[in-house]
């Protein structure tokens, strides 16, 4: 089933994203949690992909054999580092005889060690180059895209941020996930931001369960996101304590779902580290 079409049945689109393993046991390891997922009943589950090599090969083996079989429909990411439009259009070929028709259409992170992307000769430099590609040569995909509530990690400046994702809008994108966020205002004011800019698609908001402090300093600077004052005072008191960590983290979650939702936000993506636990908590909590 193509996501597009999830939106407006009047139950929220609810999804889960992991990350490819590097290793087969790592495979088996994730399809495990993809399972014990399974009872939420997921609208979709997606999963993001590296640039060449196995952690491609992985994304693609694994979104295939989630869907054929576990019957969840599953979007694979597509992003443009290290990869030419002749590569790119082989791997859509690829995705579709193994019955995907959802993609998530990135431009992707610059290579590690590198500070600056630069694409491959012959290949995209942005991620509404990738969108348009994809709507014209394989029109039976149903296109999903980025946006950052708080602006891309690259850049702070929230209107050419906006100005970027109108020209992914207008190349066809289908649907737009957000990078994670704690700060609802934050989605808010973005959503009324994109409106006003003439973007009518839906905006799912990214939620992600801290679980782990370190890790989720670590990720929020990596991907610019920010953490509430509050919620650093709230981690800070159970620091020592892993169990109350990740139950303040899932209290934190459950606190934003419940209030995105009354909002009226389409759905929820959650972001869930390749871990089912706190995610399972959030959503039995939300009554999804």
């Amino acid at each position: 089933m193509k996501i597009s079409s999830m939106f407006g049945r009047g139950s929220p689109v609810v999804s889960f994203e992991f990350f490819p393993p590097k290793t087969e046991e790592g495979v088996e390891t994730l399809y495990r949690t993809v399972e014990e997922l399974r009872p939420c009943r997921p609208s979709f589950v997606s999963v993001t992909y590296g640039a060449g090599g196995s952690t491609r090969d992985r994304t693609l083996e694994l979104v295939t054999r989630i869907q054929r079989d576990l019957g969840i429909t599953t979007m694979a990411h597509l992003t443009c580092v290290g990869s030419t439009r002749q590569e790119i259009g082989e791997v859509l070929r690829r995705l579709y005889d193994g019955g995907i028709r959802n993609v998530l259409a990135l431009r992707g992170d610059p290579p590690k060690g590198e500070t600056e992307f630069k694409p491959v000769p012959g290949g995209f430099s942005h991620a509404s180059e990738l969108v348009a590609f994809i709507r014209e040569h394989s029109p039976d995909f149903c296109i999903g895209a980025a946006c950052y509530p708080e602006g891309h990690v690259e850049t702070k400046d929230l209107e050419a941020d906006l100005k970027h994702l109108c020209t992914k809008v207008a190349a066809g994108a289908d649907f737009l996930v957000s990078q994670l966020f704690f700060d609802n205002e934050d989605y808010r004011a973005f959503v009324r931001r994109a409106r006003s800019a003439g973007v009518l698609i839906p905006v799912v908001p990214g939620l992600m369960p801290v679980t782990n402090v370190s890790q989720t300093e670590r990720f929020t600077q990596m991907c610019g996101a920010r953490i509430p004052q509050e919620l650093h005072r709230r981690l800070r008191i159970v620091a020592n304590d892993a169990s109350a960590v990740v139950a303040t983290g899932v209290q934190w979650s459950v606190d934003q779902g419940r209030s995105l939702l009354r909002d009226g936000a389409p759905g929820l993506h959650f972001y869930t580290l390749n871990r089912s636990s706190a995610t399972l908590a959030v959503h039995a909590a939300l009554g999804l």
